[in-house]
């Protein structure tokens, strides 16, 4: 390929990344069939097909018209389509009716990604060393905001599977599929019991720091100081047996467990157990979870998942415990490796703990801090001290989201490795349920 007069090695290795996250996304299309591209089965869901055009329109909005003389856009009513809430960048298609548009079709969108991707790659191959540095960060923002929308798509698919009444298989072959029913070392089929691993109280620092190198988003910055008072965390996330004792014990139905907006969720959605769970047809006592591998009985010993902030801060509450604030998780997560069940295993499912109670009895040890599930914080998804959004439209990208927000940490089963920090802070409202969100209990010292 014909480079510009910028560090060739640099302007390689970028696009390599490139492709393997734009390639990572299509595949996990592969198992589809054309009319599953299109549905958008609740409000929060959006179509595979508009996950596809939408980060492909990111790249040609932020970077190819910004950077190529002239440029013109791929088709003028894109930027209307596939505009997802950049207000600055103009209006947008309704979000509860991206489910409507059948045009463009399927294969026009596919067409649109090579030819967008055709021309990123042209651009960065032309760069000078004046501007590789502003692209590579710009492109290195749209893979992670990519990876955000790949962890999307899987969430958005099972969704998308569970409300058809044939209840089918996004790919029944998955690796994770043979695992399915495991129970981990420990007893009651549960893992074994969660220790506690305790923290000392002090000063500690949290956030990224702005002239850190690598990437990161606007809201993990800045590095800042907080006070801790000693705590300790749960060993591993609650299990669906420890949530299924909850239930049993009424856990639903207790109003003083509940904070009052979470106990309105319950009444008016008539909660009674977490998403995505159902009473086997065959056998009303034993339960049945619907995953993308279709629908398999519930395991005791997995970190149980799709809860939404209210459930997992009443189940926390009825355990006699709380959740930890984000402050907290991130100081015991700091110095722990980014390792665990996350996308690129594509089992696409929470996996038992793999800790061994009697090895393990005097190491205390955090498992399966990252990927699983998502795990609810107590923190409110507001800015950090000296926060400033990014410039321009990209501004918008997290700041204007700090309201109403719960924080979450560690990553899940859906999301890529490579897009996972100690300071990464995930948020969703705290009804969200269709995201694969658990918990980790924390108590006081």
């Amino acid at each position: 390929m014909a480079l510009g007069s910028a560090d060739i090695s640099a302007v390689t290795d970028l696009i390599g990344a490139f492709r393997e996250v734009r390639g990572f996304t299509e595949s996990i299309c592969e198992p589809l069939a054309t009319e599953d591209y299109c549905i958008q089965s609740m409000p929060d869901v959006s179509p595979t097909k508009w996950h596809l055009a939408h980060t492909t329109w990111f790249f040609e909005r932020f970077i190819l018209r910004e950077h190529v003389a002239d440029y013109q856009p791929h088709h003028p009513q894109y930027n209307y389509l596939f505009n997802s809430y950049y207000n600055t960048i103009g209006p947008q298609h309704c979000r509860v009716r991206r489910g409507t548009l059948s045009r463009p079709t399927v294969q026009e969108v596919y067409d649109y990604r090579q030819t967008i991707d055709a021309r990123l790659v042209a651009l960065l191959e032309s760069a000078d060393d004046a501007s590789l540095a502003g692209l590579e960060t710009l492109v290195t923002l749209g893979l992670h905001h990519e990876q955000q929308h790949q962890e999307l798509m899987l969430t958005d698919l099972k969704h998308v599977f569970s409300s058809n009444p044939l209840l089918p298989t996004y790919r029944a072959d998955d690796p994770g599929r043979s695992r399915f029913g495991e129970t981990g070392d420990g007893t009651e089929g549960e893992g074994g019991p969660a220790r506690w691993v305790e923290i000392g109280e002090g000063v500690y620092e949290i956030g990224r720091a702005i002239d850190s190198p690598g990437f990161a988003f606007d809201n993990e910055t800045p590095r800042h100081r907080v006070f801790l008072e000693p705590f300790a965390l749960a060993s591993r996330p609650t299990t669906n047996g420890e949530f299924l004792r909850f239930i049993e014990a009424g856990g639903y139905d207790t109003p003083e467990l509940w904070l009052s907006a979470g106990w309105a969720t319950v009444q008016e959605q008539g909660w009674t157990h977490p998403f995505y769970w159902y009473r086997d047809p065959d056998r009303a006592d034993a339960w049945m979870q619907f995953t993308l591998q279709g629908p398999q009985p519930l395991a005791p010993d997995e970190p149980v998942c799709h809860l939404s902030y209210f459930e997992a801060d009443a189940f926390a509450r009825w355990a006699g415990h709380r959740l930890p604030t984000e402050a907290e998780w991130e100081v015991a997560a700091a110095d722990q490796p980014i390792e665990g069940n996350l996308a690129d295993d594509r089992v696409f499912h929470p996996l038992p703990c793999s800790e061994n109670p009697v090895s393990d009895a005097n190491h205390q040890t955090l498992r399966q801090l990252f990927g699983d599930v998502w795990e609810w914080t107590a923190s409110q998804y507001t800015p950090y001290p000296g926060f400033s959004p990014l410039p321009g439209a990209l501004g918008e990208y997290n700041g204007k989201f700090m309201c109403n927000q719960f924080v979450l940490r560690g990553g899940s089963c859906f999301t890529p490795k490579g897009h996972l920090r100690p300071t990464y802070r995930n948020f969703f409202a705290p009804d969200a349920r269709w995201q694969c969100s658990g918990l980790r209990l924390a108590k006081n010292l």
